[in-house]
């Protein structure tokens, strides 16, 4: 493992954006130029036969100028703007995390014919489902470390709203953590989670009816996933987080959608798909003249 400096060292930054091209290079920033001198002197070294760059357009940019096949992970939401655009065009392949029968998005029409949709990537891929229900309702709130607007208050109100339901919080604004929340994740009768494309990964893996509350996020990403989400009848989805006296109709919904629809996200297999298709890239580019 490389460790990467932070780029957002300087106290005032200017023209972050480099009139609209990019989305974070402001001028005269140490930590922004001894991250890309790293990763410069990395690739130096390690002369890798191709990289995935998961968000970065500035590292995709980076590395291509450098000479090394570029493999891009898409996100969901409406990534129309210039840089977005630059670093799909420049990239070998996309790899989109969400599987083909969710949709299109516009934008990534264009490279259709460097795309591939693998279905929603977990860590969980292959874990056997612990089984088992208790008596009594089991809901589990859970919110990753990209931030939340959900705090101890509107735990505090939903629990009041269903007092026979057992509830758990992990993530979040609270204090509560599991590095490995499978079996807590596969006891649960329902989650009330955002929309991030892990916790939807994690969700679906684990065959859990869902209650979904996207948060905002740049571009409108958890919106997007959201949104198809609901379409296909896969979760119950809100935009904000919901009034005490809706809490027991939404959970009587969310448990009604029958789990196995889960299975059309395709987490199944995800990640050794998209694994196979950078392994294609490297090995095409690596034939294609460049030295070892």
């Amino acid at each position: 493992m490389v460790p990467l400096p932070r780029d957002d060292l300087g106290d005032d930054p200017v023209d972050v954006t480099a009139n609209d091209a990019f989305h974070w290079v402001p001028l005269h920033d140490n930590g922004l130029r001894e991250r890309m001198a790293t990763i410069t002197e990395w690739v130096s070294s390690a002369r890798p036969q191709a990289m995935v760059i998961d968000v970065s357009v500035e590292v995709t940019t980076l590395v291509r100028l450098l000479g090394i096949p570029v493999v891009v992970v898409a996100m969901p939401g409406e990534r129309t703007d210039a840089a977005h655009t630059l670093a799909y065009r420049i990239a070998d392949h996309i790899i989109a995390p969400w599987p083909a029968e969710a949709g299109e998005p516009g934008w990534l029409q264009p490279y259709r014919h460097k795309t591939t949709y693998v279905g929603g990537i977990t860590r969980f891929d292959g874990r056997t489902r612990t089984t088992g229900r208790a008596a009594r309702t089991q809901v589990l709130a859970m919110f990753g470390a990209g931030g939340s607007t959900v705090d101890g208050a509107a735990i505090a109100q939903g629990r009041a709203a269903v007092p026979d339901a057992k509830w758990d919080v992990l993530g979040g604004s609270g204090d509560s953590w599991a590095d490995d929340p499978w079996d807590t994740l596969c006891a649960a009768d329902v989650v009330v989670a955002h929309a991030g494309q892990g916790s939807i990964a994690d969700i679906a893996a684990a065959r859990t009816p869902a209650i979904l509350i996207p948060q905002e996020r740049p571009f409108g990403e958890q919106a997007a996933t959201a949104k198809v989400l609901a379409r296909q009848n896969l979760a119950v989805v809100r935009t904000q987080w919901p009034q005490p006296s809706e809490w027991p109709a939404l959970i009587d919904e969310a448990t009604r959608i029958e789990p196995q629809n889960w299975r059309r996200w395709r987490t199944e297999g995800a990640a050794g798909r998209a694994a196979s298709v950078i392994e294609r890239v490297a090995r095409r580019r690596s034939t294609d003249g460049a030295c070892p």
